[in-house]
């Protein structure tokens, strides 16, 4: 396998992440409606906390477990972000 061949995987890795991303995404906006109606906050702590443990959990390495952390923080805060601002005004 030369160099193009794994840039082809890698491809079609990102385009799996990026379908993915914007699945969970979708899946944020509507725990973010729910919440509105319920008049709960966006931020749960207890809740990332959760996530970040079950991540290092499974994580199978080569990324070390910060690494895996950093990568969920980021997604997390986006689809925060989404979520605040797509339920501002319902």
């Amino acid at each position: 396998m030369d160099i193009s061949d794994i840039r082809k995987q890698i491809d079609a890795l990102d385009n799996e992440l990026l379908k993915i991303f914007n699945q969970r995404a979708q899946l944020a906006l509507d725990i973010g409606h729910h919440k509105k109606k319920l008049g709960l906050a966006v931020y749960d702590p207890e809740r990332e906390k959760k996530i970040f443990e079950r991540m290092k959990a499974d994580n199978p390495g080569p990324l070390d477990d910060g690494a895996i952390v950093r990568l969920f923080e980021r997604v997390i805060d986006e689809s925060r972000r989404l979520e605040r601002i797509k339920t501002k005004g319902i």
